[in-house]
This record gives structure tokens, sequence and C-alpha cells, in this order.
């Protein structure tokens, strides 16, 4: 099947805004206070408007997508960018989509495209798998942080991207 990596669109929205929603259920059982879990079509609109925002399309369908924020959530914090809002389509779990996208943004984006030496994203204490998924995907927990009581702590992960340079 075919993969294509692109910038999403703002008619894009109403697709992102479904992928989104479901992929967020465990988010908003679990009571967290994240904005991608109810998005409705405007917000969804308006993140791809004001920040960076990126599908993998999977046989001509929009499956997954991730935002590269150009907002300053975690300026104070880190100069790394940031990556927020990452979803996998349900239905198509398990078959490695969502990490081709992550390692594609990663890549070509961050590492090529910004020459940055490293990404950051963050993510909740109690949410049951998405630390370790992250960590398995070299993710390090650099902060831990509470914006919200009910939240819980949240961690701000950090990739290396390119090696630092040795000085001997």
């Amino acid at each position: 099947m075919s993969e294509v990596f692109r910038v999403a669109d703002p008619k894009d929205a109403q697709k992102l805004q479904d992928i989104i929603f479901r992929a967020y259920q465990l988010i908003r059982e679990l009571g967290l206070h994240w904005p991608a879990a109810t998005a409705d079509v405007a917000v969804v609109e308006d993140n791809i408007v004001s920040n960076d925002c990126y599908v993998l399309e999977y046989a001509g369908d929009i499956v997954a997508t991730v935002t590269l924020s150009r907002q300053d959530e975690v300026k104070q914090l880190t100069e790394h960018p940031f990556l927020k809002w990452f979803a996998l389509d349900p239905d198509y779990k398990g078959r490695g989509l969502g990490s081709k996208l992550l390692s594609w943004v990663e890549e070509h984006v961050i590492r090529g495209k910004l020459g940055a030496s490293a990404v950051t994203l963050a993510t909740a204490e109690k949410h049951p798998f998405l630390v370790q998924m992250y960590e398995r995907r070299g993710y390090e927990r650099i902060l831990e942080i509470m914006p919200h009581p009910d939240d819980g702590i949240l961690y701000l992960m950090k990739k290396q991207l390119i090696c630092e340079a040795s000085t001997i």
C-alpha cells in the first residue's frame, strides 16, 4: 500500500477531528484535560492553520496525524521543538503507521528541515501505555509538571536526534 506524508490542509479538519476524537477516547475516560481530546472541527482547523500539522495517508486515506507546535507551550522549559496532538485512527492500530509518521517527522522535519538536535513532547503519568510507548521510541523523561491538578503528573519527554559532539 502507498504511504504519503504531507502537511495537513484546512480541508482535512473534519477527517482529522474524527480520527483525533476516536483516538483520544481513553484520554477522555481518564479525565485528562488535553485540548485535542474534545476539539471540534473549528479547533482542529485552527490547529492546522496555527501550527505545522502533518498527516500520513495510507492507501489514499488519512490514518495518522501529529502537530509540530508553533505556540509557546514549553518555550520556558526547553528550546527544542515540541510535538503534540499525535493520533492514529484506531481502525489502523497495530500496523506501525503511527510510528512511521513520528519517525518521518523526527527525521525529515525536526532534524532535516529545522536542524534541531532533539524533539520534545508531553504525556501523562496516569496513561496506561503512552509513557512506555514513547520510551521505546527513545524519548526520556526530563521534567515532571502538573499544569492541571486533575491530570496528575505530566512528563516532558525528549528524544535526542543528533548526537552531541564529544570533546576529547
